[in-house]
């Protein structure tokens, strides 16, 4: 990051999502809500400015405070999963998985549905999210589907080309074919291959819902497995099923390098 970044007063949802909280989005909730304060008052008003030098904030009574640098983790999130920090019906979700103890703060950056296996980036940076994922600058990320049927030439064609769904055209994808016995392979069948079924790799630049199983769907394929092993310039590798891991220094000034130059556009 550089010097600018951390020029005060800050606004306090830029403030918050900065010290990890929350998205800037989620930010603002907290503040419309009542849960943060400034120097002992409740903030609700968007607008508001801090200077972290000698403003105390606080979320629902706990003190926040920008870390020097923030933290990123990659999961190898397991099936039966939602991606939330919280859920209310008390199902499984990710944040058991990782160390939220440890790193106050940590935030999944988008998500895989609970049935999806695979990499799931979480951070403190609260910016991470909005420069990442915002519907004009997607990073691309790679999954690797188990699906009925065989893969035509005419429905690769189709998912090169974008398809059609109920919300308009997707872009334009990327369709590989992962081998026999590869990583990519084994993660979408973990109970075998059945005949007439298909391993294929999908690289999409959106984010839509179910985007790859509606892809496929589309072009006649219904999804079995769906497995994500790429996210930008991250791979899953060095992480087993279930566990987490600290990205290493490359992958940080990678990952931070694309934060920073969609900041400037």
């Amino acid at each position: 990051m550089t010097d600018t970044d951390f020029q005060y007063p800050l606004r306090l949802q830029k403030f918050l999502a900065r010290a990890g909280v929350a998205s800037r989005r989620g930010s603002e909730d907290l503040m419309t809500a009542g849960r943060v304060t400034v120097n002992g008052e409740v903030v609700t008003e968007l607008g508001s400015r801090v200077d972290p030098s000698h403003d105390v904030v606080c979320v629902d009574g706990r003190r926040v405070e920008i870390a020097e640098h923030p933290v990123y983790l990659m999961l190898y999130k397991p099936r039966g999963y939602l991606t939330t920090m919280d859920d209310p019906q008390g199902r499984p979700c990710v944040r058991t998985l990782v160390p939220q103890k440890q790193y106050p703060g940590i935030f999944p950056v988008g998500r895989l549905d609970k049935d999806t296996t695979g990499l799931l980036l979480f951070t403190t940076n609260g910016d991470a999210s909005q420069q990442l994922l915002h519907p004009s600058k997607h990073v691309w990320k790679h999954y690797v589907a188990l699906v009925e049927g065989r893969i035509t030439k005419e429905n690769r064609r189709a998912l090169e080309q974008g398809v059609e769904l109920d919300d308009g055209w997707t872009q334009p994808a990327e369709v590989d074919f992962p081998e026999r016995g590869s990583e990519a392979w084994d993660a979408v069948t973990p109970e075998g291959i059945r005949v007439g079924q298909t391993v294929v790799g999908l690289t999409i630049h959106e984010g839509r819902k179910h985007q790859v199983k509606r892809m496929l769907k589309a072009v006649g394929h219904e999804v079995v497995f769906l497995h994500r092993d790429g996210f930008g310039p991250l791979e899953l590798k060095g992480v087993s099923y279930g566990s987490w891991r600290l990205l290493d220094e490359g992958e940080i000034a990678s990952l931070e390098k694309i934060i920073q130059d969609r900041k400037r556009q």
